[in-house]
């Protein structure tokens, strides 16, 4: 008998989870006698494709998930329950669409070059009490709503003002510290998370980040995956409600999800680091790898920052990018190269901090690396470093140096992507690709046809 047919025998049911191309988690529970070694094998006939945006259409729509008992982990909220995350099979094998195929695809291209990445993300997120929709009067807009117990009044959007500054912030101060603190154990004692660290982040709104220790990129990505769902199922229990939004209210800073890389051989070099180098320790690789993601910065945007709210949190003043910039130690930069010591071969990486929580994970970090991969392959310099804050440039000195933002919107990004993905292509299947701007191009088309509550606001009586 296998390990995991093993597990199954401690538990009833088997949650088996695996996420769409927009990164929204799916689940579907069965009995654990259900899986057995040809389960294992060949997975469970339990998906109807076409009920899946993005998956299928209605006469392709048998799919099997297959569960990956290497992500096996017992829930703490439901005795008898366990939950595995499942790779999507059609009926000819390998769903391509599958966002973890995706990932895969990735890892096998670095094991032909005899590489691996490491992916450290920060998530970020905000634990509010209570969210209201206004749904009462939609020709307005939707309005909404946010209670939070760190605020002592009712956060309406567009009139929020931020009264206290939060970073790293104790408790009693930190009023969602214990939940947080709950969130963290849980990751390490039920699923398998080494914590590095966990601390309320500067939104007043109990916006907390949680950071854990880095991985492989498709190992990663599931913990991403993970995080979320744990935070959800830990804040309910404590009536609360945790939100991956990458901007919930103006005036206060919004979810991101900075995510830092490094490239390694397989024989444990580190590729990002050099000794020599004397403005931050990094390599030439490393340089042209950052070259990689800045070319293609306006086009990684549609994938790692691919909600229409995404674009509220990339403006100036909320220590989120804006300019497609490198440097040491700023933050103002889309890349960020740390430097809290130096000499340390094991720390040296690039951060990427465009990245929202609200990315699909496994899409994101494959894009992260195809651009940076095309970076190396094509030697693309990434420019002179900046060590200014490009928020305090004039834009006329921003445009002598020739310094280009990010998109502005959804659509933008998307037009981005269309008109430059080939770098996308040793990775992710034309499907993924097709599939994945038609997607978003429906999802900002629909978000334009309902007016802002702000714009009701300013244009009532105009």
């Amino acid at each position: 008998m296998s390990k995991g047919l093993e597990l199954l025998e401690k538990v009833r049911w088997v949650e088996m989870h695996f996420t769409d191309l927009a990164g929204f988690l799916r689940a579907a529970a069965v009995p654990a006698r259900e899986i057995d070694e040809k389960a294992l094998e060949k997975g469970l006939s339990l998906l109807d494709g076409s009920s899946v945006e993005g998956f299928a259409g209605i006469e392709e729509s048998d799919y099997r998930l297959k569960p990956d008992m290497s992500t096996f982990a017992f829930l703490p909220w439901k005795e008898g329950a366990a939950r595995v995350i499942s790779d999507v099979y059609a009926p000819g094998g390998r769903f391509v669409k599958d966002p973890r195929y995706v990932a895969e695809r990735a890892e096998s291209l670095l094991e032909e070059q005899g590489l691996v990445a490491y992916f450290g993300p920060e998530v970020e997120f905000m634990l509010i009490d209570e969210l209201v929709l206004d749904v009462e009067t939609p020709q307005r807009g939707l309005g909404y709503r946010v209670t939070s117990r760190e605020y002592p009044e009712d956060i309406i959007t567009g009139g929020f003002q931020r009264l206290k500054k939060a970073y790293h912030t104790p408790s009693p101060i930190d009023m969602v510290a214990q939940v947080r603190y709950e969130i963290a154990e849980v990751l390490e004692d039920y699923f398998g998370f080494r914590v590095e660290a966990h601390h309320h982040e500067v939104a007043a709104i109990g916006q907390v980040e949680i950071d854990f220790r880095f991985g492989t990129l498709k190992e990663t990505a599931d913990r991403v995956i993970t995080l979320k769902y744990v935070a959800r199922n830990v804040a309910a229990k404590h009536g609360l409600m945790a939100t991956f939004m990458p901007k919930l209210v103006a005036a206060d800073n919004g979810n991101g999800m900075h995510t830092h890389v490094s490239l390694w051989t397989k024989d444990g070099k580190n590729l990002f680091y050099d000794p020599n180098d004397d403005y931050a320790e990094l390599s030439q690789t490393a340089r042209y790898f950052i070259g990689g993601i800045l070319e293609h910065g306006r086009a990684l945007a549609a994938l790692v920052a691919p909600t229409v709210n995404s674009y509220r949190r990339l403006v100036p003043g909320y220590e989120a990018p804006v300019y497609l910039v490198w440097g040491r130690a700023n933050r103002s930069a889309a890349i960020r190269i740390p430097m809290y010591e130096r000499g340390n071969e094991k720390a040296k990486r690039i951060e990427f901090r465009s990245p929202d929580p609200s990315a699909n994970p496994y899409l994101a970090f494959a894009a992260i690396l195809a651009a940076g991969l095309d970076g190396v392959k094509k030697k693309i310099e990434p420019g002179d470093p900046l060590d200014r804050n490009a928020y305090a440039m004039s834009e006329e000195e921003r445009r002598r140096l020739g310094i280009r933002e990010l998109p502005r919107s959804l659509d933008e990004a998307l037009d981005e992507l269309e008109s430059d993905n080939e770098f996308l292509k040793p990775i992710f299947p034309k499907e993924v690709i097709e599939t994945y701007i038609e997607m978003k191009r429906q999802e900002a088309g629909s978000l334009r046809q309902y007016p802002n509550p702000v714009e009701v606001y300013m244009y009532f009586n105009l």
